[in-house]
């Protein structure tokens, strides 16, 4: 089979993007379609074949403006060649066509457009376009509906729908109407293995990795941890982090570290306390890693979390999204006692090694 991979962007590091690394690993000869490509931000790609057309001309901090035009520029992409597209999206490209007579498209859909569907309303409430918001808002709900419309019927195009977590695959039966099944996305397991820890270290701090927006909702892990006097690592970077480096001041509490290499991160977090993972998230690859650290994880009580976080075996669940909900259930966590063997086993299931097994068999079965 000719093959094609489609993504959204390539602007920054994330677990989307990782997902789309272990596709091309995958697939290394086939090309990957996409709106706009910074090389420079994130550099993984650099022996693919990686394809971008007009769009690639605006600016990487005009994405969120872009929707409407990648709508168009994936929809109208020719890829008359390929017997087989492999579309990996949170957002537009699902739009391809695959127009070769026999040919499938497979989309591996993290989730439903957020900021069109379930994130709507959070979109709304603040864009992130700071004294632009209202500007933005008011031409967004005008927007949304001939959106939403353009973005069904490109799901309802697709052959096949994979998705990350159980959560996902309800909100794409929920806004497209479509069934999928659930490939949990490729963990680096191997790379987060328990590390030496160092006794002077041991269960001293909490910590989380994330690129830093709004809807993360890091805040609330900097606030309770604030309140409580735990001391806080926040590792990452991203439009979110001067307000929350506002919110903790001069708090001898909270640190910040910029992107850091997998071994320095796998340090930090084998010698965290537990991660805090406040977000609602389709999935959430970061927190996997720290499973496969030996490191219990205090998550929101919602969304893809729930297909790994077990209270009691591996973690603590917590029910709002709110700074009293996050401090009590770190109050409960510090009262109960994990076994490290049993948290590292069970992120065993998230490896890459049953990523690639499941979605070839997944694909050699749909295109026989």
């Amino acid at each position: 089979m000719k093959v094609a991979i489609v993504c959204d962007w390539l602007t920054n590091v994330g677990g989307a993007e990782k997902v789309l690394l272990e596709v091309h690993r995958l697939y290394p000869k086939a090309p990957i379609y996409t709106s706009k490509y910074s090389s420079r931000k994130i550099n993984w790609f650099v022996d693919a074949d990686v394809k971008t057309g007009w769009l690639q001309i605006f600016p990487a901090c005009l994405r969120r403006f872009l929707g409407p035009l990648r709508q168009r520029w994936f929809s109208h992409l020719d890829l008359s060649e390929y017997d087989l597209i492999i579309s990996v999206t949170g957002a537009e490209a699902k739009a391809v066509r695959a127009t070769k007579p026999g040919a499938k498209h497979i989309s591996y859909c993290h989730v439903p457009t957020q900021y069109y569907w379930q994130m709507y309303d959070e979109y709304v409430k603040n864009p992130g376009f700071g004294i632009l918001n209202p500007f933005v808002r008011f031409f967004f709900k005008l927007l949304v509906k001939p959106l939403r419309k353009k973005d069904f019927e490109a799901a309802q195009r697709v052959d096949e729908f994979v998705t990350i977590s159980e959560y996902a695959k309800g909100l794409i039966f929920k806004y497209y109407k479509r069934e999928a099944i659930v490939i949990h996305p490729p963990v680096e397991i191997k790379d987060f293995r328990i590390q030496k820890v160092e006794p002077s270290s041991l269960n001293s701090y909490y910590i989380t990795t994330s690129r830093q927006v709004n809807w993360k909702r890091l805040d609330l892990a900097v606030k309770a941890c604030m309140k409580l006097d735990r001391e806080l690592i926040v590792v990452g970077e991203g439009p979110e982090h001067k307000r929350l480096v506002k919110i903790a001041g001069n708090s001898k509490f909270v640190k910040f570290v910029p992107l850091v290499g997998k071994d320095e991160l796998a340090e930090y977090l084998a010698n965290a306390r537990g991660y805090i993972f406040p977000s609602l998230e389709p999935f959430g690859i970061a927190p996997v890693e720290a499973l496969a650290a030996g490191i219990p994880v205090i998550a929101f009580g919602e969304g893809g979390a729930l297909d790994y976080v077990v209270e009691g075996k591996n973690g603590v669940l917590f029910e709002k999204q709110t700074v009293n909900s996050l401090m009590n259930a770190i109050s409960k966590f510090e009262k109960m006692k994990f076994k490290r063997e049993d948290i590292v086993k069970s992120a065993k299931g998230f490896g890459a090694e049953r990523f690639d097994r499941d979605l070839k068999e997944f694909i050699n079965e749909k295109t026989v």
